[in-house]
């Protein structure tokens, strides 16, 4: 836990904020995150308890955000599924610094326009 003046702010306030993450989107990162195999939609719905769809869009969210990664798997009779992983753990701690870097070099900024 952070101390910010006034506040407490949590490692899942501090991940979600970062990435601007909402809660089903962080609880699937971190599902994700603790379990290191490629899954289906359908894995983490089961596992997670939640709809379909609901996985779905936070995992399309979580994508384009560049916190998870999608590949395809072809089938042997034809088809194809797609199976999701968080990217590295390491990398995300580090999209984090930087995001947070940023903010801190525009607060500072803000604080000497005063």
């Amino acid at each position: 836990m952070i101390t910010f003046s006034c506040k407490k702010i949590t490692e899942e306030e501090l991940t979600r904020c970062s990435f601007n993450l909402n809660k089903t989107e962080y609880n699937v990162l971190i599902f994700l995150l603790r379990n290191d195999k490629m899954c289906t939609i359908f894995q983490i719905s089961k596992a997670m308890e939640l709809e379909r769809t609901t996985i779905q869009k936070a995992i399309k969210n979580l994508v384009e955000k560049g916190l998870a990664k999608r590949t395809q798997k072809n089938l042997f009779r034809g088809g194809y599924i797609f199976l999701y992983k968080s990217n590295n753990k390491d990398e995300i701690k580090s999209k984090m610094k930087e995001l947070t870097y940023k903010w801190y070099k525009n607060v500072e900024e803000t604080i000497d326009k005063l």
